[in-house]
């Protein structure tokens, strides 16, 4: 008869309990311990991209020192468009699973979100008229960018102007869901209509159209936006948690503690 070993563990006590993570009591020091390396690798990201755009970056033929602007605006539209899909996602996860913490993802989320779809709008404006003569036109992709920052102020109004946050989170969950249609136009606006707007200079079917360096740039500048909306992100669900959870046993005894340290 076979016994196993001392040495060895059960296969169901080597496993990572992930959904252990999905209470808001569970997730809240974990948030707090990953805020402070996502806002680290965030600084540390930037200041080396913008070093790269500023002064390793060559100037461009056509724009000449204008163009610098990118390391600032595609980064930005990169993430109007990604944090919408992950806050839809969230609103998703929370409407069929009636899961607490999804909703709460989603509405941190937002507020990022919005801010990166204005500045992606705002450095356009200033990169659009040394390069189109003119600060705005309806342009495709330029509308349906601005359709986006409706929607999420959309999404915060609504979720704002109801009392009760699980009724709160069902409206704006559906609203986010409906606007996610929007992204795709946004991404194919250029391939779809004839716009102003350029093309796409970094793509995955074809080699990028611009010099190495200020791919790079744009790359490392496009990490450190990737690390700052997740630090801010996950700043602002600690905050959710302690507004939604003030009740709770444990949030009075955190805030004991925090008060006590």
């Amino acid at each position: 008869m076979n016994f196993p070993q001392p040495s060895e563990t059960p296969r169901a006590d080597r496993r990572i309990q992930w959904f252990a993570f999905a209470a808001p009591h569970r997730f809240y020091p974990l948030a707090g311990k990953l805020v402070p390396w996502f806002t680290a690798a965030a600084v540390l990201l930037g200041v080396m991209g913008l070093y790269i755009g500023l002064w390793v970056a060559p100037t461009d033929a056509q724009q000449g020192e204008a163009y610098r602007i990118i390391f600032v605006h595609v980064p930005a539209a990169w993430m109007s468009m990604v944090i919408y899909l992950a806050m839809a996602g969230w609103a998703g996860v929370g409407l069929v699973l009636n899961s607490r913490l999804s909703s709460m993802m989603a509405c941190a989320l937002a507020p990022t979100g919005a801010l990166m779809t204005f500045l992606a709008l705002w450095t356009g404006a200033l990169w659009g008229k040394p390069t189109w003569g003119t600060w705005w036109v309806w342009d495709a992709r330029l509308t349906s960018e601005l359709v986006l920052l409706f929607l999420y102020i959309g999404f915060m109004a609504l979720h704002g102007a109801i009392e009760d946050e699980r009724r709160a989170d069902r409206a704006a969950g559906l609203l986010a869901l409906v606007g996610v249609v929007n992204v795709p136009i946004i991404y194919f606006s250029v391939k779809w209509w004839n716009t102003l707007h350029q093309g796409a200079s970094v793509s995955l079917t074809k080699a990028p159209s611009m010099a190495t360096p200020m791919l790079l740039g744009m790359l490392v500048m496009a990490l450190a936006f990737w690390m700052y909306c997740i630090a801010v992100a996950l700043a602002r669900v600690r905050v959710i948690i302690r507004e939604r959870e003030r009740h709770a046993a444990w949030t009075r005894q955190t805030h004991s503690l925090s008060e006590a340290a």
